[in-house]
């Protein structure tokens, strides 16, 4: 009998294979054949679900994008204050754990990669400043920002410490650990709440 092949598994196994090269090698040494040997495949049965490398780098890509907004999704079904709300959405893109460790590592390594390719590549847009805009309004209508808060300035300061402390995370989380960025978010968020 035959075996039975779930493909969108294997999409999500060579994907999740490419990050942990990206990993282990940098973006330099996410070659098919380091790609295909990692995901215990042929080179064959790697290209069959993925012509091109291009093609792999823009899935894998959009895999990241897809588990953060499934674990956000799961954080907006949790019966949570408004304030705990917000930065429970924010603690699932900032490294503050293994998997968005890997994630934003990986994100990174692909953002600086395809920088200069966007005329050739369809780059997705990583969607944390429409994220931000998002929770800044939903304070702003369940009226919880401070009267004097300029809205626009402070979502593009929440914006810029959201990627800070991603980066930052990841440069050196011996000193950026979890629950400093944690303690960050929740400092930033009751600096312009009331």
């Amino acid at each position: 009998m035959p075996k039975i092949v779930d493909h969108d598994e294997r999409k999500k196994t060579i994907a999740e294979a490419m990050w942990r090269v990206i990993l282990d090698k940098g973006m330099e040494g996410a070659t098919v054949r380091n790609i295909a040997d990692e995901a215990k495949l042929s080179l064959g049965a790697l290209r069959y679900y993925f012509k091109t490398q291009d093609d792999l780098l823009v899935y894998a890509m959009e895999l990241v994008q897809k588990r953060a907004s499934k674990r956000i999704e799961a954080v907006l079904q949790q019966s949570l204050s408004p304030r705990e709300l917000v930065i429970a959405v924010i603690l699932e893109i900032v490294p503050v754990n293994t998997t968005t460790r890997i994630e934003m590592e990986v994100w990174f390594a692909f953002i600086a990669y395809v920088k200069h390719r966007s005329d050739t590549l369809v780059v997705p847009d990583d969607q944390i400043l429409q994220m931000t805009e998002k929770l800044m309004y939903f304070l702003q209508e369940n009226q919880l920002l401070k009267p004097n808060c300029e809205l626009e300035r402070e979502i593009e300061r929440l914006y810029g410490l959201i990627d800070g402390l991603a980066i930052h995370a990841i440069l050196d989380p011996d000193r950026l650990d979890p629950d400093r960025v944690r303690k960050t978010i929740e400092y930033h968020i009751d600096s312009i709440c009331r």
